[in-house]
């Protein structure tokens, strides 16, 4: 029997954003108000895409949210203050064929990661997630290009994708933060 009073986000967006501050804290309160965030009372959740839960422009979610709002995130973030260093912050997710499936969202953070290896990282996990509960089998050791056809040719994997920001730390030092979110909305 299934509980309707329970809280399972509707819809979600995806969003991400840098920042550059004296202190790590104002870097981090930047980034997120580049991504559009800052004005909402984020709480970290874990990584389960619900199933039938709508993917919104960041634009339309946006839209959906009040100043103060308690809003679920699966959220990665990285700062640095040592300039030159490459950050990234990366969210992934893979969205199971069946509506009635749940998926995976998958969250990295990190230095020296282009934006594409950090997009592929984060895509992968979410997908290899997902097939290990859809039962689809693969090979760990193979490259994910390989294993990504695999998933789609399987059928029951629908689609998967990434966000990635990434930034070099300030070249004199001051703090720089990177991002990327999956907001849900109730």
């Amino acid at each position: 029997m299934i509980n309707n009073n329970v809280l399972v986000p509707k819809a979600m967006f995806f969003t991400k954003g840098v920042g550059k501050d004296k202190t790590s804290l104002q870097s981090f309160e930047a980034a997120l108000r580049d991504a559009g965030i800052a004005h909402l009372n984020l709480v970290k959740v874990s990584s389960i895409f619900p199933p039938g839960c709508k993917i919104l422009s960041k634009k339309r979610g946006l839209e959906l949210l009040q100043p103060g709002q308690i809003t679920h995130v699966v959220l990665a973030e990285v700062r640095t203050n040592e300039p030159n260093r490459l950050a990234c912050a990366g969210i992934g997710l893979a969205v199971p064929a069946s509506g009635d499936r749940y998926g995976y969202i998958s969250e990295h953070h990190g230095f020296g990661m282009t934006e594409r290896k950090c997009a592929d990282l984060v895509e992968d996990m979410a997908a290899s997630m997902l097939a290990t509960t859809l039962g689809i089998e693969f090979d760990p050791d193979t490259g994910y290009d390989s294993r990504r056809e695999i998933y789609r040719m399987s059928g029951r994997i629908v689609e998967s994708r990434a966000i990635v920001q990434t930034a070099e730390g300030d070249k004199r030092g001051q703090w720089t933060a990177v991002v990327a979110a999956a907001v849900f909305i109730g």
